[in-house]
């Protein structure tokens, strides 16, 4: 078997797909570009002329600017994480509040007793909803990129203008304590700091009860300006059990109180600002866009009058994330942030021409034209360092800001206040401003994005290319990958030179597109000429040995199962399908499963063969390729198969998340909360049975498996251990972790508890066990890959061997062995699966001829041993099943308990699609033979692929980032991390376990015919005997060494052309509809989740496919060891 060239081969395809990808996100999620420049007191921000009279006290203003008494001389923020807006309403008529409602009254009690003092407002965020993004926007003033949401959990220093940096310039302190988040987005930044980690999202009152313990001495001390403090707790326990839980009542309960402390140590000269960051969805998640995430809370007090003006209806109710920062600014005497595109909120200013209440500032006229200002220098800026905004656009704003200048140059020459008219100018000026930001902001890089696009088509040529001429490239001798690999580092050396030479430096992501398309396009010249040439030369030279390359085989490109991958991928084209992506997919899948039996039955395979015609001659009789008890029994099987897939399908769609876009008319499946969220002990206990009851049924179809092919007979064989006794340890702990994990912790985090000592058994089991799951299964694996094989020997001696009067003198060493192999374990399993005769390489091995290894079948005749091989019918699938259900039981543990049916779900599924292509390769072996070329038809393989898409959905995934379960990186982690790569893997490992899953046991489809060969020849129905109807199973595979290598090769390329062909339909969805108006909310995010899918799954093939070459090595040795002179 070719094990290197079959590595070599789909490393780079899979490279060539890597490459393509990395370009096209590359051009498609461009972060924006930053302008590193800083706002300071010297800046002229107030309007100056030179000839005007007011000149020398413009510019004396200006120069006092940060020297002004401020409005407010100190300010305290308070950032509840997840604040939702609909948390700070209160509604005196509700009688039943949820757990979320009427929860914070001191809003309403401050609201009605001070009117003039508070405010209350809908706080709207940008997407993305994240809080390191959240963060940046109401500190810069900015709007975060698309891309940014990649650095949630590693946030890296702010290097724009913000506003801790203004007030660090300014001499003000800044003291921090709450989020750990701040500190590495402004490092070295605050006068002091208690930062504490905010990843354990299970924690609930870590890093709210540390910043209680300081916050209050904190406010007596006098060593602080402005107090920051980020609580976590309402954030935490909406990802753990979600808004509606008696948990999120103590959370806000307890910040109620917070807060009504918090005003209480005020001074008057003290702002208040109580705020969220984001909102969160009925789930507890947030990172989307929808107005669930988007509307969070802000609350504005102090105890002087806050609002000059009497409130009016025509008062904004809706602040925009980033007014808060020229508000800010100009409230506490500071410049406002370079790069900041909000707008002043006017109301907590005074009219034109009207004195300042306590302190000084600006009025709103002046607000709003320094924050003109300030903007407009930022776009004169921007637009010469970048050229993303339109020009028209660009030129329409500096003729509206010129309009504004003027006006209000104007007013100023001429004594008179400015008027509402000229501020309603001002505000639709800066208004036009951040939305033609906000619509400008999504850079592309068109050249990037057609590259990746190119290279990706040229992948998914390749792929079918190479999957048709499998057999033929693998014959090549020297191999075909050195010249075009050779080449690809050569013209990648060539443009780097050459960008060195003309640029300075060497941008990487081109010398490897550079690289990738040389190699493809030679590649596929020098195939192409190679087929040519052979096409042309087979007609007279047919035997010739130098022929490298056979003409592909004309295949239809219109059959069903590519039909089925063209409306896949037409789907992703379409929002609404994207949407409902999980029925879509489920559909195609389940009509394409019922197309197999109409398409079997169309070409009457379904039908029993006719008797033959006993009035003829006997040497005229033509046998059947398949009796007609075989063909029933197949149609049965087929049938049985399909009805299971159809009832997996149809229990998986209960099991579907529900997106945000799908409102009421969707409920999400019950089973995808934790056992720990539900509140009624009951119905708690039933879901925890019922997840048990699957566990234990995935338990024993896998020890079933095994068991009834002879995997498990052998004893101190690594891989028998891993599968008797590692496997169920596992299953063990992973009841255990659950039941542990759903005792509900209610008193967590309180001293007083008489069980605090049963609790912290509880949290110390909840660690332990995973963790020691994790130990069992990754000891299983390894004990898989280091000896997969589970081959059991069973040697019997006979007669002449035992006699113990027989002379030890005259022994001489037996000659090679005969051999029967067995995958049964009882005499009854052995008469029906007993392999009747010498494996075909086995006996060419040997050296005797074919009539004396005919007669050793049974052994002992000879005077030789005689051995039984048990479990050698299923030598390559079992370790691939075994290392799938170790896998399996891991990626597993890190879901919610109740997703346990799930699992069995995609078990049963995963078994009746094999079922369902060894039952057809059965079949049509009326029409072929199978076992000469071992090759995959594409309908498996597409609904292998779409399996794992629908389980992805099933398993409670979808292709958003709110519905990412963080959780799954606290499964024996429940103190969280130290860093960020461990709980990034675990999520990813959670988010993609179907890919992984279907990907590593791919080949199984390759072996699923032979470990399911029919064994009619021992019925004696067969009229003709020969040897080559014996049922070997595997071993066919070690008999034709070179049809094997191809077979997988072809599978593995088939698979990756099917996953990579919906990548390149999602990049082309992103690149046409790009300025789709959903295209962040729903085509941007599906580009991510499939191009991440794609890259994880295709590891999991590869790790397959190695797997599957480990034991092919194992085999060799095997044979080596058991026949050392003759085996080859």
């Amino acid at each position: 078997m070719k094990r290197l060239p079959i590595l070599a081969l789909l490393l780079w395809v899979c490279a060539l797909f890597y490459v393509g990808i990395f370009l096209f996100v590359g051009g498609f999620l461009l972060v924006r570009l930053e302008v590193n420049r800083t706002s300071t007191c010297e800046d002229v921000l107030l309007p100056s002329s030179s000839s005007s009279s007011s000149s020398s006290s413009s510019a004396s203003s200006q120069a006092d600017f940060c020297r002004a008494q401020p409005r407010f001389r100190r300010a305290v923020v308070l950032v509840i994480d997840a604040l939702k807006s609909d948390f700070a309403r209160y509604d005196p008529s509700n009688l039943s509040p949820r757990p979320y409602e009427n929860k914070l009254p001191v809003l309403d009690e401050l609201a009605r007793s001070r009117p003039g003092h508070t405010g209350l407002f809908t706080f709207q965020a940008d997407p993305p909803t994240t809080t390191m993004q959240r963060i940046k926007g109401f500190t810069t003033g900015s709007l975060p990129t698309f891309i940014d949401v990649g650095n949630n959990f590693a946030s890296s220093a702010i290097l724009e203008d913000n506003l801790i940096h203004q007030l660090g310039q300014a001499g003000k302190r800044v003291v921090f304590m709450g989020d750990d988040t701040w500190e590495n987005l402004f490092p070295k930044k605050f006068h002091r700091s208690l930062p504490f980690p905010s990843f354990n999202v299970k924690d609930l009152h870590t890093v709210d009860n540390g910043i209680l313990q300081h916050i209050y001495p904190a406010m007596k001390g006098g060593d602080w300006d402005v107090l920051i403090a980020h609580f976590l707790g309402v954030d935490h326990c909406g990802h753990r059990y979600g808004p509606d839980h008696p948990a999120m009542a103590d959370k806000l309960t307890q910040m109620n109180d917070v807060i009504r402390s918090v005003v209480e140590h005020l001074e008057n000269d003290t702002l208040l600002v109580v705020m969220g960051d984001h909102g969160m969805t009925d789930t507890g998640d947030h990172g989307g866009e929808s107005a669930k995430e988007t509307e969070a809370a802000l609350f504005l007090y102090s105890h002087s009058p806050l609002f000059p003006n009497p409130q009016t209806k025509e008062d904004p109710s809706v602040v925009p994330q980033t007014d808060l920062v020229p508000t800010l600014a100009l409230l506490l005497g500071i410049p406002i942030p370079y790069s900041s595109v909000g707008q002043v909120l006017l109301p907590l200013f005074p009219l034109p021409g009207q004195a300042p209440g306590q302190g000084g500032g600006p009025d709103q006229a002046e607000a709003l034209w320094v924050n003109a200002k300030q903007v407009n220098r930022f776009l004169e800026t921007y637009s010469s360092m970048a050229k993303d905004i339109p020009p028209d656009r660009l030129v329409d704003l500096r003729s509206a800001f010129a309009r504004v200048s003027a006006a209000y140059l104007a007013s100023l020459q001429q004594g008179e206040p400015a008027s509402p008219e000229l501020l309603r100018s001002m505000q639709a000026y800066l208004t036009s401003v951040r939305d033609t930001c906000r619509a400008s902001w999504a850079r592309f890089h068109p050249l990037k994005m057609a590259a990746g696009l190119v290279l990706l088509a040229g992948a998914c040529l390749l792929c079918y290319v190479l999957s048709e001429l499998s057999s033929a490239v693998l014959s090549v001798e020297g191999g075909v990958l050195r010249t075009p690999l050779v080449a690809g580092a050569g013209v990648a050396l060539c443009v780097g030179a050459a960008q060195l030479a003309s640029l300075g430096y060497v941008d990487v992501p081109w010398c490897l597109a550079a690289a990738a398309a040389s190699s493809e396009v030679l590649f596929l010249w020098r195939n192409c000429r190679r087929s040519l040439r052979s096409s042309s030369s087979s007609s007279s030279s047919s035997s010739h040995k130098g022929r490298v390359l056979a003409a592909a085989p004309r295949r239809s490109l219109l059959s069903a199962a590519l039909v089925a991958v063209l409306l896949r991928c037409a789907s992703l084209l379409s929002d609404s399908y994207v949407i409902a992506e999980g029925r879509a997919v489920t559909f195609l899948l389940c009509s394409l499963g019922l197309y197999v039996p109409l398409r079997l039955n169309w070409d009457g395979l379904l039908v029993p063969p006719p008797a033959p015609d006993t009035q003829k001659p006997p040497g005229a009789l033509s046998a059947p390729v398949l009796p007609a008890w075989v063909v029933r029994r197949e149609g049965a099987a087929l049938c049985l198969s399909l009805a299971i897939l159809i009832g997996s399908l149809y229990l998986s769609l209960g099991l579907h998340a529900c997106r945000e876009e799908q409102g009421a008319a969707c409920q999400p499946s019950p089973f995808l909360s934790p056992l720990a969220r539900i509140q009624d002990g009951r119905l708690r206990n039933m879901h925890y049975l019922l997840s048990v009851v699957a566990l234990a049924g995935w338990a024993y179809l896998l020890h079933r498996w095994l068991r009834h092919y002879g995997n498990l007979n052998a004893v101190g064989v690594p891989a028998v251990v891993a599968a008797r006794w590692l496997l169920p340890a596992a299953f063990v702990l992973a009841a255990l972790h659950w039941a542990v994990g759903s005792v509900p912790l209610e008193a967590e985090g309180q001293e007083h508890t008489p069980f605090r000592g049963l609790a912290d058994l509880i949290r110390l089991a909840q660690s332990a066990m995973p963790r020691a799951a994790y130990v069992v299964l990754g000891l299983g694996a390894a004990l898989v890959w280091l000896d997969p094989l589970t081959v059991f020997l069973k040697h019997r001696a006979p007669a002449s061997h035992s006699n113990p009067h027989r002379s030890s003198s005259a022994s001489a060493p037996p000659p090679p062995p005969r051999y029967r192999a067995s995958i049964g374990i009882s005499p009854q399993a052995e008469l029906h699966h007993l392999i009747p005769q010498l494996y075909q390489r086995i006996r060419r091995s040997l050296e005797d001829g074919p009539a004396e290894a005919a007669g050793s079948g049974a052994g002992g005749e000879d005077g030789r041993p005689a051995v039984e091989a048990y479990g050698l019918g299923t030598v390559y699938s079992a370790p691939l099943v075994l290392f799938g259900g170790l896998l399996g039981v891991g990626l597993l543990l890190l879901h919610p308990e109740s997703m346990a049916p799930a699992f069995l779900l995609l078990l049963l599924e995963a078994a009746a699609l094999l079922h369902i292509h060894a039952a057809c390769a059965t079949l049509y072996s009326q029409q072929g033979d199978y076992s000469k070329s071992f090759s995959v038809p594409w309908t498996p393989v597409v609904l292998w692929s779409l399996a794992a898409t629908q389980f992805f959905h099933a398993t409670g995934h979808l292709p958003t980032f709110p519905s990412l379960q963080w959780g799954a990186a606290f499964v024996g982690f429940p103190e969280g991390h130290t860093g960020t790569l461990l709980p990034a893997t675990m999520v990813t490992l959670n988010t993609f376990s179907s890919h992984i899953l279907f990907a590593l046991a791919c080949p199984l489809l390759l072996f699923w015919p032979l470990v399911r060969e029919v064994r009619w020849s021992k019925s004696g129905r067969s009229s003709m005997g020969e040897e080559s109807e014996d049922v070997v199973m595997e071993m066919r595979l070690r008999e034709n060494p070179q049809q094997f290598s191809s077979a997988l090769l072809q599978l593995a390329l088939r698979y990756l052309l099917v996953t990579g062909a919906q990548v390149f339909a999602s990049v082309c969805a992103a690149a046409i509809l790009r300025r789709h108006l959903m295209v962040w909310q729903v085509f941007a995010p599906k580009l991510m989740f499939e191009a991440s899918g794609f890259l994880v799954g295709s590891v999991a093939l590869l790790l397959g496919v190695t797997l599957i070459l480990r034991v092919d090595v194992a085999v060799c040795s095997w044979f080596k060891r058991l026949l050392p002179d003759n085996s080859r």
